[in-house]
């Protein structure tokens, strides 16, 4: 038995994103003297976080309403100038805004780093007196008698490769509350277990996900217009039957951050979403940009894309879901991070007057209740068919009956169809004889990138010598079922060269190169056969963004 550390708190906040730390500075702002902790797996505040970004600041306004004048990060580059393109081969042809409903404007946002952004938030809880534990991921949940959440407890640190202590073992706390946040993000693993563990999802669609890829280049500066957003659709992804698209922020300092959505319910197993990213970039359009410039970091994160249809119930015995744990992501809008703050929000007001009430251990309905009537419900409604229609119908059609359904929503409160129903992701995957494999181009060094090189640019790091926090239910599943039914999509679907294929014949065997791993959690949502499951590592490892 190994003797633990405790600490006891009032509310424990796992994740360190846009919605756990508005929840912990809304908890303050309630009460100031309730005991909050937040969690975050990355060394620093801001390492694991990657999103495009271009913030609504719907949710910041309602938090912190004189932010503008708080040295926040955010309003250094308002959105000044916004387009919409269709790509073809060669080509691209830029639709109307007038063709698109209102909601879609982009008028009034931000582009900038969210990870900075983060930065930031967590500053502004750590002066109201909230407590941040950087470089401790919560590894495991902890129940009471009764069965209700009561805590978690932090990842050992120190464990060689076959889970024994090494000389510098040294072992999780338990960090034990009234009630836990989770606030992992998309695909959180604890998010994970308690959703199952309390049946969340018995009324709702299965979560679906894209693979966003990024990168971050310096650019010349004739070539920089602040404030400037570009987003695509059709080309490359039209040429596999996958869907997706991209999308070009002009941030500040002569930066713009580039990446690539693909929509993992693609059938295709030869499809490589790294590849289609970097295939993306040689578009004559995109090429242009970011000719001459630099690119200085690389990332990638899975995105939740099921819509408000896939929102699991959120309050469970002593903790509840929030952002997108839960999954707020508004697609056509490609937003979540105001979705997120807000739901973060809605928790701290349920959760402080239960704290007030000397409760612990409920499921907080009052939160439940207060979200599925908020803004939140209201703009996620009025798109929950854009994805399913574009996923069943195709780029063209599908996004045409998108747009429609998402006028008459917003005109009419009702839209062309009933909310629609989807599968998951690994589900989706075809069978490899039904396909052609896919000849990707070599990467110029340019422009294009092989895997590798650009994961350097990710600064991702883990120990080698610890537990392989990338789990195999079955060792012989990738050979032996993989690798002959669907061509071993793993070497194609991560964005980080970390599963690959080595040896011939009876020979050939899966190696996992977990030190690349940058944390997107696509190996725990694509796999055909659902035999992969993400863990954390040890506190602190994976990736460190600077500015993404």
């Amino acid at each position: 038995m190994i003797d633990r550390e405790e600490m006891h708190y009032d509310v424990v906040v796992v994740g360190g994103g846009p919605a756990g730390l508005s929840c912990a500075i809304r908890l303050k702002q309630f009460s100031p003297d309730l005991a909050v902790c937040v969690l975050e797996k990355g060394s620093e505040i801001g390492a694991h976080i990657l999103s495009g970004a271009v913030v609504d600041p719907r949710a910041l306004d309602e938090l912190l309403p004189d932010w503008r004048d708080l040295d926040c990060p955010l309003a250094a580059t308002p959105v000044t100038d916004n387009w919409h393109w269709v790509l073809g081969k060669g080509k691209h042809r830029a639709l109307p805004h007038a063709i698109m409903p209102r909601f879609m404007s982009n008028e009034g946002c931000y582009t900038a780093s969210l990870g900075n952004l983060c930065r930031w938030l967590a500053a502004q809880a750590e002066a109201l007196g909230v407590e941040i534990f950087p470089g401790f991921p919560a590894a495991e949940l902890l129940y009471d008698e009764a069965g209700a959440l009561r805590g978690v407890r932090t990842g050992d640190m120190g464990l060689d490769r076959e889970g024994n202590p090494r000389p510098d073992f040294q072992p999780g706390m338990d960090l034990l509350a009234r009630y836990t946040v989770l606030a992992e993000g998309a695909r959180g693993h604890l998010s994970k277990q308690a959703i199952a563990r309390f049946d969340l999802a018995r009324d709702c669609q299965p979560q679906i996900y894209g693979l966003g890829i990024k990168e971050l280049w310096d650019i010349k500066p004739e070539n920089h217009v602040p404030g400037r957003v570009i987003h695509t659709q059709g080309w490359p992804l039209s040429e596999s039957g996958s869907w997706g698209g991209g999308f070009l922020y002009h941030q500040a300092e002569g930066q713009v951050a580039l990446g690539f959505v693909t929509a993992l319910d693609y059938k295709n197993p030869y499809v490589s979403p790294y590849e289609e990213f970097q295939r993306w970039k040689q578009h004559p359009s995109i090429r242009a940009i970011i000719e001459g410039g630099k690119r200085v970091a690389y990332g990638a994160r899975v995105i939740n894309e099921g819509g408000w249809q896939s929102v699991p119930h959120l309050a469970f015995p002593g903790g509840v879901l929030v952002g997108c744990a839960a999954g707020f992501v508004n697609v056509p809008r490609i937003k979540g991070s105001h979705t997120a703050m807000k739901s973060g929000m809605l928790a701290a007001e349920a959760l402080a007057p239960a704290v007030a009430q000397d409760r612990r251990g409920d499921a907080l309905e009052d939160y439940e209740t207060a979200l599925r009537s908020s803004w939140i419900a209201d703009e996620l409604k009025l798109v929950q068919n854009a994805q399913p229609m574009v996923a069943k119908f195709g780029g063209g059609l599908g996004t045409v009956l998108a747009g429609a359904d998402m006028w008459a929503r917003s005109l009419l409160g009702f839209g062309i169809a009933r909310p629609m129903a989807h599968h998951s992701d690994a589900k989706a995957t075809g069978r490899a004889d039904l396909y052609k494999p896919i000849a990707y181009p070599k990467p110029d060094g340019v422009i294009s990138f092989d895997r590798l090189t650009n994961v350097a640019f990710s600064a991702t790091n883990h120990d080698e010598d610890e537990p392989c926090h990338l789990k195999l239910a079955d060792p012989a599943v990738p050979v032996n079922v993989n690798l002959k039914l669907y061509a071993g999509p793993e070497a194609r679907y991560c964005p980080a060269g970390v599963y690959e294929f080595l040896g011939e014949g009876a020979e050939t065997r899966l190696q996992i190169n977990a030190q690349n791993c940058v944390h997107c959690k696509t190996c725990d949502i694509k796999d055909p056969t659902g035999n992969i499951t993400w863990v954390t590592p040890q506190g602190g490892e994976g990736p460190n963004y600077p500015n993404m």
